[in-house]
């Protein structure tokens, strides 16, 4: 599903340059759920934001389903990340002045999907993961937890290829943590590929594959039993 092959990610800063990623080589099956494990600063986001085209390594190639993403243009690089892949974010990343079927239905309307099937779409969604009841509150009117499950619908409204998490439970409480992950458990078991990042120990326990990072390497990797 996914390969990376020797990614290397600098940031400058002045005549300052920092080395973030170091020549990463990564391999990801369809249908995993691996966890990215690591301490503060280790290039855990970094490395996410590489391997899911939000941010442009410095060197490197990344390949998703065979094909290299420093081949596609711009326009295309945007259209592969709404249609094939999908994104949760710490701070939910809601729109606040759009109820909970609004915001899971955008990502869809700008793929030119009918406006019809799109709230169809963004309503099955929200109904997956226990907020059918909430379709039309305000992220105001919900629960921490409740905004980064409408932000878990949006990312899988469309069914993409992969979806990416990054420090999904890290603003929530521990019930809410739970239930989040147990959400992500029932995906990957609907045959999910799931790639996220986390600092907590008890949550890497759902994946069943853990790549730990440190000083912008990969160090160890281990398979978990289910």
């Amino acid at each position: 599903m996914i390969e990376v092959k020797n990614l290397k990610k600098l940031f400058k800063d002045g005549e300052t340059v920092t080395e973030v990623l170091k020549g990463i080589n990564f391999v990801a099956k369809g249908g995993e759920f691996i966890a990215i494990m690591g301490r503060s600063g280790a290039g855990k986001s970094t490395f996410l934001y590489q391997m899911s085209l939000l941010d442009e390594p410095t060197e490197g190639d990344i390949y998703i389903d065979n094909k290299n993403m420093n081949s596609l243009s711009i326009s295309e690089k945007t259209y592969f990340r709404l249609s094939k892949l999908g994104y949760v974010f710490q701070d939910y990343a809601l729109l606040p002045e759009m109820n909970a079927i609004e915001n899971v239905a955008l990502p869809l309307l700008m793929q030119n999907i009918s406006e019809k099937q799109a709230y169809k779409k963004a309503g099955e969604a929200l109904s997956k993961i226990g907020l059918d009841k909430k379709l039309f509150n305000l992220p105001s009117q919900l629960s921490g937890g409740e905004q980064q499950r409408v932000s878990i619908a949006r990312a899988i409204a469309h069914e993409p290829q992969i979806l990416f998490a990054d420090e999904p439970t890290a603003n929530l409480d521990n019930e809410s943590s739970r239930i989040i992950m147990n959400i992500f458990k029932e995906l990957h078991k609907g045959g999910q590929t799931i790639i996220m990042v986390t600092h907590e120990e008890e949550y890497s326990k759902f994946a069943e594959r853990i790549v730990h990072l440190d000083d912008g390497k990969i160090v160890q990797e281990r398979i978990q039993r289910q």
